[in-house]
Parts: C-alpha cells; sequence; structure tokens
C-alpha cells in the first residue's frame, strides 16, 4: 500500500469538507485544544444548506458563529459536555444545551443513544507508516472515529506528536484537510493570596511519592507551586497542564514509585502554553490514554496514594458539592470530578480534595451554605467527598456524621458567616 497516495486521494479542501454535513446529521468533534478550529470557524457558512444538525463538542476554545450568532437557531445546536464562557452566551440564544456525563462513561452513555455521522479531529502530519498522532486528546476521540460513518482529520504540523492510545491509520480516516494555525494556549491564571493559602494547605495533605491529578485554574496553578518542596510525586490526570512540567523540572515529579506506569506521565487530553506542547512532543515519558481508561475509578485507585485535587463553586452543611453551576444556570460542567473523587479514595493511602473559596462577590456570599441553592447540580455527592479545603482550613469529611460535618464545615467558612451558618443548621435541623 502506498500511503502518500491513499493521503492525496482523500485530502480535500475545506470547502469540500464542510458540504459533507447534511442536515438532522450528528457531528462530533475533538476536546479543546484538540478542537478543530478551522472546521468550526466556517461551519455557519452552511447554515442554509441545514436543518438539526447536532455538534458534538467540550470545552469550546473559540467563539464560533455557529452556535454564537442567534439566527443559527434551528440550523445547529452545541450539544456539548462542557460549557466553557462562549458556550454559556450561546446557551441564552438557545444554540448550546448541556450533556450531563462522568468524562469515564461520556462517549459510552452517548453512543449508546446516538451515534455519530461525522467525526472531525486534528492529527500530526502522517508517519511513513501512515499514522497520524490525535496529539492533545484522546478523551473520546477513539471511540467516535471507531464508531462514525465519516472520519475527517484536520491535519497540523504545528500540533506536538504525542504516544498511548493516539495513533490512527490513514485507513481509518474517509477525508483530510490540511491548516497551519497554531494550537490554542491557555492563559495562565497566576495565583493570588487566598489561592496560595489554600494551595499550602493542600500541600500539606500531599505525602511524598503520592501520584497526583490537577486541574486548572488558580488553585490548581497554586498547589503546583506549594508543591515544589516534595519529593517523587506521580502524575495520573485527566489533564496535562504547564504546572506539571514546571514540576518535572524542578525534580518533584518523577514518576518513581508510581505502582501503575511507573516512569510514565499519564493523561487523557493536555492544555496550556507552548512550553506544555513543547515538552510532550514525542516525549516516550508521557502516555495518553482513553478517558474511559485514564478516568475509571477502579484504574485510578490502582495507583497507590493517589490524590484528586478538584474545585467547586459551592458546597452544603451535608458535604454536597455543586462545582457546574450557580442556581440552575449551567457553568462548566462535571468533567472527570466524581470519576478522580471516588478513584482517589479507592487507592491505599489516597485522598480526594475538594477546595474552594469561602465566599463569592466580594465576600458577600457564603460559599458553604446550609443547602445548594435551587435548581443546583449536586456534581459529587456527599457520601463521596473527603477533604474540603478553604482559605480558612482544612475541613475533613469521610467518615464523619452531618453533625460532625456540620462543625468541621462551618470553621473552614468564612468568619462573617459562621453564626449565620449555625443558626441556619439548628433553624433546618442539620444535625
Amino acid at each position: 500500500m502506498n500511503f502518500r497516495e491513499e493521503y492525496n486521494r482523500k485530502l480535500k479542501s475545506l470547502d469540500e469538507i464542510l458540504y459533507l454535513v447534511k442536515s438532522d446529521y450528528e457531528v462530533c468533534v475533538a476536546l479543546a485544544g484538540a478542537e478543530p478550529m478551522d472546521f468550526l470557524g466556517r461551519l455557519h457558512e452552511i447554515k442554509d444548506e441545514v436543518q438539526n444538525v447536532s455538534v458534538l463538542t467540550c470545552l469550546n476554545m473559540a467563539n464560533y458563529k455557529f452556535t454564537s450568532e442567534p439566527d443559527m437557531e434551528g440550523h445547529f445546536i452545541n450539544n456539548t459536555w462542557f460549557y466553557s464562557p462562549l458556550t454559556r452566551k450561546a446557551h441564552q440564544n438557545r444554540t448550546a444545551s448541556f450533556l450531563p456525563n462522568h468524562l469515564h462513561l461520556a462517549a459510552r452513555q452517548r453512543l449508546g443513544y446516538r451515534r455519530p455521522n461525522i467525526f472531525v479531529g486534528t492529527a500530526t502530519p502522517m508517519d511513513k507508516h501512515g499514522y497520524f498522532s490525535l496529539s492533545l486528546s484522546v478523551t473520546y476521540e477513539r471511540e467516535y472515529i471507531e464508531a462514525a460513518d465519516i472520519v475527517i482529520l484536520e491535519v497540523n504540523e504545528n500540533y506536538p506528536r504525542t504516544y498511548g492510545d493516539t495513533f490512527v491509520h490513514i485507513s481509518e480516516v474517509d477525508y483530510i484537510y490540511e491548516s497551519n494555525r497554531k494550537p490554542p494556549e491557555l492563559t495562565i491564571v497566576e495565583p493570588n493570596e487566598k489561592d496560595m493559602i489554600i494551595g499550602n494547605y493542600i500541600a500539606e495533605l500531599i505525602e511524598d511519592g503520592s501520584t497526583i491529578q490537577l486541574g486548572i485554574g488558580g488553585i490548581p496553578n497554586a498547589v503546583s507551586k506549594a508543591l515544589i518542596n516534595k519529593k517523587d510525586l506521580g502524575v495520573h490526570t485527566e489533564m496535562f497542564t504547564d504546572g506539571m512540567v514546571d514540576l518535572y523540572n524542578a525534580g518533584v515529579i518523577t514518576n518513581k514509585k508510581k505502582t501503575l506506569h511507573r516512569d510514565k506521565f499519564i493523561a487523557t487530553f493536555a492544555l496550556g502554553t507552548k512550553k506544555l506542547y513543547d515538552f510532550i512532543d514525542e516525549n516516550p515519558a508521557v502516555e495518553f490514554k482513553r478517558g474511559c481508561y485514564t478516568n475509571d475509578p477502579y484504574v485510578i485507585g490502582q495507583n497507590y496514594k493517589m490524590v484528586s485535587i478538584n474545585t467547586s463553586l459551592q458546597v452544603d452543611l451535608t458535604g454536597q458539592c455543586c462545582s457546574e453551576a450557580i442556581g440552575h444556570l449551567q457553568y462548566s460542567g462535571t468533567g472527570g470530578q466524581s470519576d478522580t473523587a471516588i478513584g482517589a479514595q479507592n487507592s491505599v493511602g489516597g485522598k480526594s480534595i475538594i477546595a474552594l473559596y469561602s465566599t463569592a462577590k466580594n465576600d458577600t456570599i457564603s460559599t458553604i451554605v446550609p443547602m445548594l441553592s435551587q435548581g443546583a447540580a449536586v456534581s459529587l455527592s456527599r457520601n463521596d467527598v473527603d477533604y474540603v479545603v478553604t482559605e480558612y482550613g482544612v475541613a475533613p469529611l469521610k467518615g464523619r456524621t452531618i453533625r460532625e460535618r456540620v462543625r468541621n464545615l462551618i470553621s473552614i467558612a468564612h468568619p462573617n458567616f459562621r453564626e449565620q451558618l449555625k443558626k441556619d443548621a439548628e433553624k433546618y435541623m442539620i444535625w
């Protein structure tokens, strides 16, 4: 087989690719930094040719007109596993809808309901053996490549070539178009004073030799900085971040004490800066595996001293966490929070940590509340919460009664709200 001839036969212009989309199709695209941005950026151009197209996405990286413009309603619906600021705006136009999920089950559950007509993802150039690398994400991409009627790759030499479950052969691909844009980069949020206080509390809970999972934002970035004096940490994570590169370069992360995939970074997607992308490019110490594997609580639990670190928006006095909504309005997504929280607690010596600021809106609202806001989603059940951390300390909840949880959570609430929380606990008999 001449792979280059086959590549050339399948190579199309983006104009030709767009017109493969038909009314009533389900089109799935790759996640976050792996989004086919050229395709999504021009999808609105065929609006008058199609009706009722479901575009399945996760964490949109740009303000795509197919979902941001009100007149797209009825033509496209952005069905997404995770809301970004851009998707929240689209929701108001009725051009976006949230798809509830646990990350490790996301692909399986959607595929059990509806199979895709088209999958579009990004990839590095084909090698001499006919293989592309899916580069920045294999969270659900492999499952959709295997299930889709039509598989399309946006091939881009600027993307890092990564190892693991990332390889796709030319024989699995129906069409290709080429791009030379740069991968999207994530602005790194520098931790503020409050973040660093929380980060230091969390670092005290993490022992040398632990395997960690971290996310994005000021608090996770503060945790990375606070871990600088730890030894022999490992990584088994949903998202590969810049902070992990910094800890590796500082000699903190070695992956040598891991009990699963020793000496390897394990992740399902990466999102960050060029520094991160350069680090993972052709790096045999980094393996990207399907989200159904990396986020399976059973798999996570096989890591010795596994520590899961996630953030939340609101926690009630019994321990229920709402991490994805503000009241009834969807804000982000469940992602892998419950996957990793439960998985870490299955680990020998493992810990699950939920972090949040004690207040919102300039200290006018307590985030520790007697009851979650009306309509709020429960992202993590109170049965699955281990530690909760704010800038006022650490509240252990695992194994505690409701009365013990109330006491512990009030102790880490903002001082301005502690007396009212005590009164509310009595009023509503939360004991």
